[in-house]
């Protein structure tokens, strides 16, 4: 893996890169970073948002600046204890993951795009279902929409393109799958992921203590109704 790179999202926030890639190593190793954080937080720091490859720290600054007032710039306190912070991780530590089943239909009524597919990779629509259903999918990061979780990676045999032209509007609860991720759209919205079938579980109840139904770092084992 190489060197992390730090560098200023804005006067309030810095960013750490590893890898510009997708890779379970990588999300760990962002994983790993966050849990530290948490339990030992910078002076002034607001929040933290991993992602696939990296995690920008959002802070005060005036407060990060008066509890460091050695270094030049808020920017500067955030950089050293985020390194100091990689320093003291563990070596690829990695916790147990919450394993959840998703149960959707993959009948033609809800899986839009699976002729597509079928066709794209000279596949029939069943083994286009029990390739993308054989896997365990790792939630890298959440995005795009409340509740919407980038999860990878997908088998090379049906990973294809996000849709040239993007639906206007996508079906609450629809399973699709874009390059080697798959996702499910919360609730009704554009998109250009190519729609394989659709579940009922809520993935956002925003009046829940806990609105996001999937997690980073959750792994998810989907289950087809059908496939037809």
């Amino acid at each position: 893996m190489n060197e992390p790179r730090f560098f200023s999202v804005s006067e309030f926030a810095i960013c750490v890169s590893f890898e510009n890639r997708i890779s379970e190593t990588i999300s760990q190793k962002v994983f790993n970073l966050a849990e530290h954080i948490e339990k030992n937080p910078l002076a002034g720091m607001i929040e933290i948002v991993p992602a696939f490859s990296s995690l920008t720290l959002f802070y005060n600054s005036i407060i990060v600046k008066k509890s460091f007032p050695s270094f030049p710039t808020a920017f500067e306190a955030a950089r050293v204890y985020l390194q100091n912070a990689l320093q003291n991780l563990p070596a690829n530590e990695e916790k147990p993951a919450r394993t959840i089943e998703i149960i959707f239909d993959a009948s033609a009524e809800f899986a839009l795009d699976l002729k597509f597919i079928s066709e794209t990779k000279n596949l029939s629509k069943t083994e286009i279902i029990e390739i993308f259903t054989s896997k365990i999918y790792r939630v890298f990061m959440l995005g795009f929409l409340p509740g919407f979780a980038y999860m990878g990676e997908t088998d090379e045999r049906i990973a294809v393109p996000r849709k040239e032209s993007p639906r206007l509007k996508v079906p609450k609860g629809s399973v699709g799958i874009a390059g080697k991720q798959a996702g499910i759209y919360p609730f009704d919205s554009p998109g250009g992921w190519q729609i394989i079938g659709k579940t009922e579980t809520e993935m956002f109840t925003p009046n829940e203590e806990n609105p996001t139904f999937l997690r980073a770092g959750d792994s998810v084992k989907f289950t087809a109704k059908q496939a037809k």
